[in-house]
């Protein structure tokens, strides 16, 4: 299968792809909506991955699946996909990187049938992971296979003071080739609560500063947008010019949209794909297919 994503047409073979996925590549709504016109088949994968060429593994964060789901996966996707999954949090909250090389074992020998569609490896910490335990976290990096690639999410506010801690942090991850996530949720906590589940949402999601560094060559940024596409346009922007600037530098981004709904979250990323195409037509991104941007039905 060609890349869904990355058109070669133009200039865009001497550039590296782009990654743009969503936090689930399944939806009880997609089948009426984005999936509605597809031909039948036995998963919504198959039909998200022809569309997308990442997803953001959430589902092995909570639990572990077992190796014959693992195997369907791997053969609902093509050769160049790449799954982005969630170090279990049994790994990452309840021992907080510590004492858990079994687990770490076992998670990656359950995901071994993916090959080389296991792009990205996800440890995302709690905001309890403060400054004073970045050695846990160099051990741990540091009994990972050289060959997987791995990105962190820190959540403690220190992180992003632009102090010793944080230097620290990110010269750690630069010497480990690890990738440090940004979460962006600028557009989220933007204008008023347009709805109920907009509320919910900003009650869930980290409120934290949006500090742009690549401390590997596989940068990811995780988008939270809102129901405003006023908003979320201005706040995609910067990432437009971002996101190929890193494309020119040889790294291969990671791009992941969430909205307060994620069943709108194929319209957030056609949003971004259309104004990247926009700014940089010698090297466009595939649109998806959708038809318009859904209306929102206020509860307010």
């Amino acid at each position: 299968m060609n890349n869904p994503v990355l058109n070669t047409g133009g200039n865009s073979k001497s550039l590296p792809p782009v990654f743009i996925g969503l936090p689930m590549w399944q939806h009880s709504h997609w089948p009426s909506s984005w999936f509605a016109s597809f031909p039948k088949a036995q998963s919504q994968l198959i039909h998200y991955a022809k569309e997308c060429n990442t997803v953001e593994g959430n589902t092995t964060f909570y639990s572990l699946p077992d190796i014959n789901a693992v195997e369907r996966w791997a053969d609902s996707v093509g050769e160049d996909f790449s799954f982005t999954f969630k170090f279990n949090q049994q790994i990452t909250h309840v021992n907080q990187l510590q004492h858990c090389e079994d687990e770490v074992k076992q998670q990656l020998s359950l995901l071994a049938p993916l090959k080389q569609k296991l792009g990205v490896m996800m440890v995302q910490l709690p905001a309890s992971f403060s400054p004073a335990k970045l050695a846990v976290l160099d051990n741990f990096l540091s009994l990972l296979p050289n060959d997987l690639h791995v990105a962190v999410e820190v959540r403690h506010l220190q992180f992003f003071a632009k102090k010793d801690e944080e230097k620290a942090l990110n010269q750690l991850l630069i010497a480990h080739n690890a990738n440090r996530i940004i979460m962006d949720t600028r557009a989220l906590f933007t204008g008023p609560e347009t709805s109920e589940i907009v509320r919910e949402v900003r009650i869930k999601k980290p409120k934290v500063p949006v500090n742009v560094i690549a401390t590997g060559e596989k940068p990811i940024v995780r988008f939270v947008g809102n129901d405003s596409d006023d908003d979320n346009t201005a706040c995609l922007r910067p990432w437009v010019k971002k996101v190929h600037q890193w494309r020119v530098e040889g790294k291969t981004p990671y791009f992941f949209c969430h909205r307060p709904d994620n069943k709108d979250a194929p319209w957030l990323a056609s949003l971004f794909i259309s104004m990247y195409n926009d700014a940089f037509p010698g090297t466009p991104i595939r649109a998806l297919s959708l038809a318009k941007i859904p209306q929102q039905d206020s509860l307010f």
